[in-house]
């Protein structure tokens, strides 16, 4: 598992958090409450402020505000404090009442006012200018709230301040420069807000200063020279902005300082092995996921508090120094650096040499995560001592030795990761003790010996369980039955034998069980039929027997099926996951027949099928239609001897649609231009709605005075008369004729995508009248529309009786259906290959114009070279890429012999952040991910998702090269994604 710089959620806790545990509050006896004071007469100037405070209260759900009516003193109304001498409001102290409003200039007027406080409530707009009138205020608590605007200047006229707390609003604007002349500031906070410019110098000025958050903002600039004078410094959280320059040594030694994160910025500098950290009272440290280069200096392990230690996803080599004395440690970061010794590493280290038996001294550790480095040996017998640790994961090493025993100590343990290692000998039956495990990973190592009852009845496993690629042997106990909360399940490539147990289907919440690769013999179990939220089943590779359960035809979530080498027999079914050859795998059951025609299997004769009265079924279906077909070819002929003036229509599909030019047009609303939608030199595309069933269509009506259009429309009925797959768009019909006025008429209809097309997602247009999430593409939804146009393509080129050359494979002929699915449309410009000639559909023998678009079009086209299937793939690459930049191949920086094929070629391997749509960046945020791409400017490194990616590109590469010789075949264009897919999807295997 890789380390990640999200220690903490993009919030206010963490700066609240170190507030009250490293800043004395108790010493602000002015955050104290107050006795309410006896009904007094009192000044009217606090009172009718206060009453114009009230007035810009918007929402009072606890119905604070009754209580300031004339009835009682305003002294006495709830939150407000008053003086005993002079009667006057000294503390306005209205937090977490759930008071909505803005804030009224009146609030100046309290001149007395020393503190106050409207934390967690919902306030905005901005903060008045009056406040700094407020000469005697000394703290101002205005924390998770919706101010807006910029911090008032004049509040360093507030001389007397010594709390200033503003973190978790919508701040804009800059830091005012003149804070630095509030000498007495003990604590000042913006965290969360969206400050900009730099961190002003004159807040070095401030000598008390102890605590400083500036935590989530839009900050850049330097860490100013200066703050190396904050002797009282305590806390000191700059993450998350885009902070540049380099840390002043002078900081390292402000012997205060327990908090000082600067993680998640820009700096860069070089820190060295002897530089002197003294902050001897130090807890929380952390420079991760900046540009900072050199080694982890020695005198860190000298700061013997520490809880958290944090070095990640910057430039460090070298050794890292011995924190044996680190007693106290929680959580420690190292990875995306290049420790160690040896070849530079991204996204991983070179930390090499055994884990130290001295680990077991670390008694508080909770987290360790040393994954992808050159760790070698056992692993210490003492980890059992660590019996606070709920993460250990040290995958992708070179330990050896056998588990040892003691880990069953580790009692607080939620995830255990080992895989990827060379270890050996039995799993202990011990890990059996640990009851908070909820993920578990010992695959891709030598272990042997059966799987302990204990370990695989483990009732707190719910996200995965994997122990494959392993040596295991003997049956899958029924203990299994206790996995009732799993999420994934894989026992794949070993040696287990024996009966599927039946009550596997006891795993209600799986949706991952690989069991392929095994010994496994007898039937499939029927009580599996229980299991309905699988997504994935593999049993391949095994010595199964007996019918092909049936139950899996209702599996509706099931995406990847796998049967395949095992003795199976019978019918295989044609509904459900079955229907989709891409999903389904049952080769190598040489008694299997029947099935979707792409699945290859013979046949079945009367002994293998199920009954006769399917056969007769199918025979009176044949007969039907027969009969319709001929009967449809006698009205066909019978319609073109009245050569009526009202359009035919033309059945692309065999489909049983019949409209006719009247029924389209009050679909479409008289072709009403709020229905258009798109046109081109062909012809133009509304959406409608059919009366007779209230159907959603697309018609696509030809632009007859272009010449060229008839031939496209005839093109693209030959093209689709014959073809048939799930990612093309389905025709319904065609229609040809004359309209009311005696004009001729052509259209097509088409199956209506209601997502639109993938040109309006990468591309969409300012002022698209769509939500912010139609907008926008994640990774996978990118990924899976990619292999849905490769499988259309292969299909066109390879799987058809003719192959047929797209021509104009673009994102705008790439359209998408309410499931997110991708259809290619618009065959217009399409060729047919026959044999060694290209069937035009037409009697003319040249090109319909150009062939294709500028940008997509290969370039051997623009040199007079025949068409052919390379041409399609060429396409197909600069789509993706495309897809994966988010940039047009006709985009104005493409010129002077730069394209975008050039522009990826040349940041591969190791530039992916600069070239990548920033779309795909911004999913990524702190403390969780939106669709498990998890890249960032400051974490290359991060393991297979890089890894992938680079994949990804590199197959836009090949299939956009120049060469059509050297560009891939879409099979295996194909192979290749699902196979990246798969390893995403599945990243523990």
């Amino acid at each position: 598992m890789e380390p990640s710089i999200n220690h903490f959620q993009p919030s206010t806790s963490f700066f609240l958090i170190i507030l009250l545990s490293f800043f004395n509050l108790q010493g602000l006896n002015l955050l104290s409450l107050a006795t309410a004071i006896p009904v007094v007469r009192g000044n009217d100037t606090d009172r009718h402020a206060l009453l114009q405070f009230k007035a810009k209260i918007t929402g009072d759900q606890l119905n604070i505000m009754e209580s300031w009516n004339s009835s009682i003193h305003f002294c006495q109304w709830i939150g407000v404090t008053c003086g005993r001498k002079h009667r006057r409001v000294t503390k306005l102290k209205l937090g977490k009442l759930k008071l909505s409003g803005s804030l009224s200039p009146y609030i100046g007027n309290l001149s007395f006012l020393r503190e106050f406080d409207l934390v967690d409530n919902s306030f905005y707009n901005q903060i008045p200018q009056e406040i700094g009138g407020l000469r005697r205020l000394e703290a101002l608590h205005l924390t998770n709230n919706s101010i807006s605007g910029e911090i008032p200047s004049n509040l360093s006229a507030c001389s007397k301040l010594i709390l200033v707390d503003m973190s978790g609003n919508q701040l804009t604007g800059e830091i005012p420069s003149l804070l630095g002349l509030v000498s007495n500031l003990k604590v000042l906070g913006f965290v969360h807000n969206s400050l900009r410019g730099s961190i002003p110098p004159s807040l070095g000025n401030l000598s008390s200063l102890e605590v400083l958050g500036l935590e989530i903002n839009a900050l850049s600039g330097i860490i100013p020279e200066a703050f190396g004078r904050l002797r009282n410094l305590s806390v000191f959280v700059i993450f998350g902005n885009a902070i540049s320059g380099i840390v002043p040594v002078a900081m390292f030694n402000l012997s205060n300082i327990r908090a000082f994160d600067i993680g998640g910025n820009k700096i860069q500098g070089t820190l060295h092995s002897d530089l002197e950290i003294n902050m001897p009272h130090l807890e929380f440290f952390s420079v991760g996921g900046n540009q900072i280069s050199g080694q982890i200096p020695i005198s860190i392990s000298n700061a013997t508090n520490l809880n958290v230690l944090e070095f990640n996803a910057n430039r460090f080599n070298g050794n890292v120094p011995s924190l044996e004395k680190q007693d106290t440690l929680i959580n420690l970061e190292l990875g995306g650096n290049r420790l160690g010794h040896g070849i530079e590493a991204m996204g991983k280290n070179n930390i090499f040499g055994k884990i130290p038996d001295g680990i077991g001294n670390l008694i508080n550790l909770e987290v360790l995560v040393v994954g992808e480095s050159q760790l070698s040996g056992p692993i210490p017998f003492n980890i059992g001592r660590l019996q606070k640790l709920n993460q250990f994961s040290v995958d992708n090493n070179f330990l050896s030795g056998t588990i040892p025993h003691s880990i069953g100590n580790l009692i607080e343990l939620t995830e255990l990761g080992l895989s990827f290692n060379n270890l050996q000998g039995n799993i202990p039956s011990g890990l059996g003790n640990c009851k908070n495990l909820l993920l578990m990973d010992l695959s891709s190592n030598n272990l042997s010996g059966p799987i302990p009852p204990e370990v695989l009845g483990l009732p707190s496993l719910s996200i995965v369980l994997n122990l494959s690629s392993n040596d295991l042997t003997g049956e899958l106990s029924v203990e299994v039955e206790k996995l009732k909360n799993l999420g994934a399940l894989d026992v794949s490539q070993n040696r287990l034998s024996g009966l599927l147990p039946k009550n596997l289907g006891s795993c209600v919440s799986l949706e991952k069980l690989f069991l392929e690769g095994n010994l496994f013999e007898g039937p499939i179990p029927t009580s599996l039929s229980s299991l309905r939220g699988l997504v994935a089943l593999d049993l391949s590779d095994n010595n199964l027997s007996g019918g092909m359960p049936e139950f899996l035809v209702r599996f509706g979530a099931l995406k990847y099926l796998n049967l395949s080498f095992n003795d199976l027999e019978g019918l295989i079914p044609s509904e459900g996951v079955f229907k989709n050859a891409n999903a389904t795998f049952v080769e190598g059951n040489s008694k299997l027949c029947g099935g979707i025609p792409e699945l290859h299997m013979s046949r079945c004769n009367s002994k293998t099928s199920a009954n006769t009265s399917l056969k007769l079924k199918i025979t009176i279906i044949f007969v039907i239609l027969g009969v319709t077909v001929v009967f449809s070819i006698f009205l066909i002929i019978w319609f073109r001897k009245k050569k009526e003036q009202m359009p035919t229509t033309t059945h692309v599909e065999n489909s049983l649609l019949q409209l006719s030019y009247q029924s389209i047009l009050r679909a479409t609303n008289g072709f009403s231009p709020q229905n258009l939608v798109g046109s081109g030199s062909f012809g133009s595309v509304y959406e409608g709605i059919l009366e007779a069933n209230g159907a959603a269509i697309a018609v696509k009506v030809l632009n007859l005075l272009n010449h060229r259009a008839s031939r496209s429309f005839l093109v693209e009925c030959e093209a689709l008369k014959n073809i048939r797959h799930r990612n093309l768009v389905k025709v319904l019909t065609a229609i040809s004729g004359i309209d009311y006025q005696g004009n001729d008429f052509k259209a097509l209809v088409y199956e209506f995508m209601e997502n639109g097309s993938l040109e309006d997602w990468l591309h969409p247009s300012v002022g698209m009248n769509k939500p912010e999430t139609m907008r926008n593409l994640n990774f996978f939804q990118r990924l899976n529309v990619a292999i849905d146009v490769a499988h259309a393509l292969e299909y066109l080129h390879h799987r058809c009786e003719t192959p047929i050359i797209h021509c104009d494979l673009k994102p705008s002929n790439v359209l998408l259906d309410g499931e997110m699915v991708g259809h290619i449309s618009d065959f217009g410009l399409a060729k047919i290959h026959s044999g060694d000639k290209l069937n035009y559909s037409t009697n003319e023998s040249s090109s319909l114009g150009l062939r294709g678009t500028i940008g997509y079009a290969p370039p051997e086209y623009g040199t007079g070279s025949e068409l052919s299937t390379n041409g399609d793939v060429y396409s197909y690459g600069i789509l993706l890429l495309e897809m994966l930049t988010g940039q047009r191949p006709t985009n104005e920086r493409f010129k002077e012999g730069l394209s975008l094929n050039s522009f990826v070629k040349t940041a591969l391997p190791d530039r992916v952040v600069e070239i990548i749509d920033p779309v795909l960046l911004q999913e990524n945020v702190r403390g969780g991910k939106a669709a498990y791409i998890t890249l960032n400017e400051n974490n290359l490194g991060n393991d297979i998702h890089l890894q992938c990616l680079n994949s990804l590109f590199e197959i836009g590469l090949t299939c956009s090269t120049e060469s059509p010789s050297e560009r891939m075949d879409m099979s295996d264009v194909i192979n290749k994604l699902c196979s990246i897919r798969d390893k995403l999807l599945r990243p523990t295997r």
